[in-house]
């Protein structure tokens, strides 16, 4: 997608188009997430300061993020691009590799797939994108960063490789700078330098990915589609504190908000979890535990009681940074304690879905426990591993 969360600010606030555009997180945010076409043609980059930004566009319209919108969005399209093929991995919000090979007889030339491509984003969500074609993911993925916005650029597979040689291989996805830095000492520094080396050298620093990079430089990216969504390893909120904190409420507060955060992830996706973590920031380090509960639980409040029986024991008035909790491992199947007191854990489990229920429809914390009236505000962001189904959308 071109420019995704700005393009959709721009679409659904009539004044805004054709207009310089920032998208922040949340009001308060003082870094651009993305910006519009008008925006970066005043030289405004992702990651500038919005300070900065305006010195160069004192016009510039800052536009708070909306993670849920385009969340929507990025499901319709998603969704309409498994019309076009099953074979569909979504990389990210705002971008997904679809294999065609099964069928292509169907859909006609890559240049006609293209272009279905883009009339059916277009259809969907009324947004332009970029489409990038050749026989293998990684040259495909650069292909469709030539000619933004709006594009459609074709590399037949047998003219990748010669394409692809003058490149310096930090054009590459997956390859940083680091990686640039090995492949330098070495003589590698563009992409056709890379069959000049055995692929034993990068895969014995890098392992199967090193052999991965060998062929990706050649226009052989050995990658499949990856269709399947493993499940989540873990489900964490953690959240920056103003610097030396040191009032216990305070830390309270942030722990009890992360605690329902996760809590509430837990419940939407039908997790529970009976290891947890969780951690404070301080110039010394993390003050840090894993925690075993007796039975899993997806309940703020047993949560955090047991961030609030660790602040008591562990921490001792330093400076704390930055709070973090996290489920370990969660699962959606979990053995129950037969001989366990279940009355009131029932009852607090018609507590959660009513609460759930509540603040789905009306705001996230529109109910909630009476400490997070003093919460610092903190807009929600995509999670990097989403994806449009199952356990993995979260925000």
């Amino acid at each position: 997608m071109n420019c995704f969360f700005a393009q959709i600010e721009q679409q659904d606030n009539l004044f805004w188009r054709n207009r310089p555009v920032a998208v922040t997180n949340g009001k308060q945010g003082t870094t651009i997430i993305t910006s519009s076409y008008e925006a970066r043609s005043y030289g405004i980059k992702t990651g500038m300061r919005l300070k900065e930004a305006r010195q160069l566009c004192p016009e510039l319209i800052q536009a708070p993020s909306r993670p849920n919108r385009y969340v929507e969005i990025s499901t319709n399209i998603m969704a309409a691009m498994e019309g076009i093929t099953p074979d569909l991995e979504v990389y990210s919000v705002d971008e997904a590799f679809l294999d065609v090979t099964h069928c292509q007889s169907l859909l006609g030339t890559p240049f006609e797939i293209g272009q279905l491509v883009k009339k059916t984003v277009s259809e969907v969500s009324g947004l332009t994108c970029s489409v990038g074609i050749s026989g293998d993911k990684t040259t495909a993925k650069y292909a469709a960063k030539l000619n933004k916005p709006d594009g459609l650029t074709v590399i037949e597979p047998w003219h990748a490789e010669a394409i692809l040689a003058p490149l310096h291989v930090t054009e590459l996805s997956g390859i940083n700078k680091g990686t640039a830095a090995f492949l330098a000492k070495y003589g590698v520094v563009h992409c056709g330098d890379m069959k000049h080396i055995p692929i034993s050298i990068p895969a014995q620093r890098f392992g199967n990915l090193g052999r991965r990079l060998w062929l990706m430089a050649q226009g052989k990216d050995p990658d499949v589609v990856q269709r399947n969504v493993k499940a989540p390893k873990t489900i964490g909120h953690g959240k920056v504190m103003p610097p030396q904190t040191k009032d216990l409420t305070t830390i309270l507060t942030y722990l009890q908000h992360m605690s329902e955060k996760v809590a509430a992830r837990l419940r939407k996706h039908n997790f529970k979890a009976s290891y947890f973590f969780i951690g404070l920031k301080t110039e010394q380090g993390w003050l840090q535990i894993k925690v075993k509960l007796s039975q899993a639980t997806d309940d703020g409040q047993i949560l955090f009681t047991q961030c609030r029986q660790f602040t008591m024991k562990h921490w001792q008035g330093q400076g704390v940074w930055q709070v973090q909790v996290t489920a370990l491992n969660p699962d959606s199947e979990q053995q129950t304690d037969l001989f366990a007191e279940n009355d009131n854990k029932q009852q607090r489990e018609k507590l959660n879905i009513a609460i759930d229920e509540i603040n789905q429809r009306y705001g996230e914390f529109a109910v909630a426990p009476s400490r997070l009236l003093d919460r610092s505000v903190m807009p929600n962001v995509i999670a990097p591993s989403w994806k449009p189904t199952g356990h993995r959308k979260t925000i």
